[in-house]
């Protein structure tokens, strides 16, 4: 696999959305920030504060953010690695930011009266609403948990679809959008939720909403994820670095990358074959070509 490196030098970049002029822009965790990067360069869009997570481009030409509300940062050999709830930790929240001016709004930090503890990835429907995961939060003695939430862009609804799980990370929504999936990090899972109606999924065994579709049988990580156009999920994988791509029917096979924390991947380009992923542990953006199309997200330039 040949690979090219399109920025290193990042404070734990995730979130890649990929833009016509060849800039990529994606959040650094550390940093705080929201960062336009191309080859050899790179400026600042936003401060955000916190803990910026996933992002994506809402109907209105916004890009609209999962903030986790900030980890501490640990140094592991070289690598850096998120830790527990920040010192200054505050909230979580679900924030947009105009991309014209810089200014970062608040739309959503709480759901049915519960803080949002640590929102990690996004992903619109072709409705103009969107799909978040909460990650939850660790501390030293303790997990909150988090769940998959559904919300409407302009602030006037927000609902808590399934809670209880172990950290969902990734979401995506298969191509006929009947069904959004969400990555379990500490199990490695992958969730499969049936739509059956307005921010609503069809109930699961034992009380927790939500099919079982894969889990990996040995220790990894989940955390971010891309649909593919064939219906495949590709889900960002730590540990064991690289991306694993599980059908439908629960069948993976994995594609290894140079580092343990490979958070994201985001596909683009005329046949939306370029695949762009975050090396986490390490800093970098890199770019390689992906055996099979990505699937074209609502209101992405891509």
């Amino acid at each position: 696999m040949d690979i090219e490196i399109i920025a290193e030098g990042l404070e734990f970049p995730e979130g890649p959305i990929v833009m016509p002029d060849g800039s990529v822009i994606l959040v650094e965790i550390k940093r705080q920030t929201l960062t336009r990067v191309w080859k050899g360069r790179s400026e600042v869009i936003a401060q955000i504060g916190g803990g910026p997570n996933g992002a994506a481009f809402g109907p209105d030409g916004a890009i609209y953010l999962c903030n986790n509300g900030g980890f501490a940062w640990h140094d592991a050999g070289g690598l850096t690695i998120p830790g527990h709830a920040a010192k200054d930790y505050e909230t979580g929240r679900i924030e947009r930011v105009d991309l014209a001016t810089g200014k970062v709004e608040r739309v959503y930090e709480s759901v049915g009266g519960h803080k949002l503890r640590g929102p990690n990835d996004i992903v619109f429907d072709k409705a103009g609403a969107f799909w978040f995961t909460d990650l939850g939060k660790n501390y030293p003695r303790h997990k909150d948990r988090g769940g998959l939430y559904y919300a409407k862009a302009d602030g006037k609804l927000i609902k808590e679809a399934a809670y209880g799980f172990v950290g969902l990370n990734g979401v995506g929504l298969s191509p006929d959008e009947n069904v959004v999936y969400a990555a379990e990090t500490e199990t490695a899972k992958l969730w499969a939720f049936d739509i059956t109606g307005e921010g609503d999924v069809a109930p699961g065994m034992l009380g927790l909403a939500g099919r079982q579709v894969c889990a990996q049988p040995h220790l990894v990580y989940f955390d971010s994820l891309a649909v593919q156009a064939n219906g495949d999920v590709c889900v960002a994988t730590i540990l064991n670095g690289g991306v694993t791509t599980i059908t439908p029917a629960g069948v993976s096979t994995h594609t290894p990358l140079p580092d343990p924390l490979v958070t994201n991947i985001a596909f683009a380009g005329a046949d939306m074959r370029d695949a762009y992923v975050t090396l986490s542990g390490t800093g970098k953006l890199i770019k390689t070509r992906w055996p099979e199309p990505g699937l074209k997200l609502n209101f992405a330039p891509y």
